[in-house]
């Protein structure tokens, strides 16, 4: 077996047989296939596409070359989500702790923002002493005492996955659909988790900008998890429109406490339950009832005691920015567009991003919403308050946020877009 002749194979649409997919992946891994010639594979796939028999067995290949987790000891079915990621999307954060309310436990691997979209470990180490790294027995501590965690991928799962997610970012192959599906349920199916529930987000703020290309990647998805035994589902959301009120680290989480708390925007709400009652009915939990441990204060406990087993403060005072500036309504009227791509990218270059993986991010920096597609606004009222620690990047924020807003005039027809628009499984 040898690199050229499997590049050639996908080159000239042939379809890569087992060996030559276990092997690859597995040569690539130990340093055997160098980074040009799995980027020139990388490119035939993106050209010419796989079936799903090929997508599986790349997929099994990557979790082949690590270790798997097993959470068969535990005394709870496991659930997990995934979302494709999105701006202002915090719903792991009050959902995770909401479903172990409900009985069931949720190991939850994160990663971190890139780009426009906000990562769940960046918002959550906005808590003073929060952790993100631990070994898999703290993390399976950390199930048992919550029944929720959420932390880092380890080293150790799926390895391959991890060279070529860094290959692909800078090889232009990121938008293949089998890569994409086979990077994500590789880390999902290697982690253990019993059942899968998949949040594919569509829209300007997504990355699946159009609804056929997103059904597309939520079918993938949900076949390689059945293929893998996991019981998956997909909920196809939009993400035209941000999440919430806030883009940004220790915003997002001050919005996730007030929704755990029983209050927070209706949308993220909305979704954070929809979701959960996936999650449940996944795991044979169809009759717990979501709403009411949001109600009773349950969720709520499981989140202080989940931020406190990885060595955070539930109670201590999140950051804040330095420096604020307020983005004014353009006219009066009816609200008809907020782009989610746009504030994505303000948030990015206000600080709460980061270009590279090795970058910082600013903890209290982002974007807060003051109102949203439907409300009336009048000309000059608050429409986003800005927040950052650097006051220089004010101006190439407001550039992001150019052309990113609508408003009609009084009377004109708005219809809202539905917040979950299809559902696979």
């Amino acid at each position: 077996m040898d690199a050229v002749s499997v590049i050639r194979t996908k080159r000239d649409r042939g379809r890569l047989d087992d060996a030559q997919i276990d092997w690859v992946l597995a040569a690539y891994t130990r340093g055997e296939v160098a980074d040009e010639q799995m980027s020139a594979l990388a490119m035939a796939i993106l050209l010419n596409g796989m079936d799903r028999a090929e997508i599986a067995r790349w997929t099994a290949a990557m979790i082949a070359s690590g270790e798997r987790m097993d959470f068969s000891a535990l005394p709870r079915p496991t659930a997990d989500k995934h979302s494709t990621g999105g701006v202002g999307d915090k719903i792991t954060l009050p959902l995770a702790p909401l479903v172990a309310a409900c009985g069931a436990a949720v190991p939850q691997l994160s990663g971190r923002g890139l780009g426009h979209t906000g990562g769940t470990l960046d918002k959550l180490e906005s808590i003073p002493g929060w952790r993100a790294l631990l070994s898999n027995d703290e993390m399976l501590g950390v199930l048992r005492d919550a029944g929720a965690v959420i932390c880092a991928a380890g080293d150790g799962l799926a390895p391959a996955d991890k060279k070529l997610y860094a290959l692909r970012d800078v090889t232009g192959t990121v938008e293949s659909i089998p890569l994409i599906a086979s990077s994500i349920m590789s880390k999902k199916i290697a982690e253990g988790t019993g059942s899968l529930v998949l949040d594919v987000k569509v829209g300007s703020g997504a990355f699946m900008k159009n609804l056929a290309d997103a059904r597309e990647l939520a079918s993938t998805m949900v076949g390689l998890g059945t293929d893998h035994g996991v019981r998956t589902v997909a909920l196809l959301t939009d993400m035209s429109t941000p999440l919430g009120l806030t883009a940004g680290n220790a915003l997002e989480v001050r919005e996730s406490v007030e929704v755990l708390a029983g209050g927070g925007p209706s949308d993220v709400v909305e979704l954070t339950l929809a979701l959960a009652r996936e999650m449940l009915d996944a795991a044979g939990l169809e009759h717990a009832d979501p709403a009411k441990a949001l109600a009773d204060g349950s969720a709520m406990d499981v989140w202080r005691r989940m931020i406190t087993a990885q060595g955070g403060d539930p109670d201590a005072t999140l950051p804040t920015a330095r420096e604020t500036e307020t983005v004014t309504a353009p006219a009066s009227g009816v609200l008809t567009r907020l782009d989610a791509y746009a504030v994505g990218v303000a948030a990015w270059r206000l600080g709460a991003g980061r270009a590279r993986k090795e970058d910082p991010v600013q903890a209290g920096a982002g974007v807060e919403l003051h109102a949203k597609p439907g409300d009336t606004v009048t000309a000059g009222q608050p429409l986003l308050t800005l927040h950052t620690d650097t006051p220089e990047k004010f101006a190439y924020a407001r550039q992001a946020l150019e052309g990113a807003v609508d408003v009609a005039g009084e009377g004109t027809g708005f219809e809202p877009v539905p917040l979950i628009l299809g559902r696979i499984g």
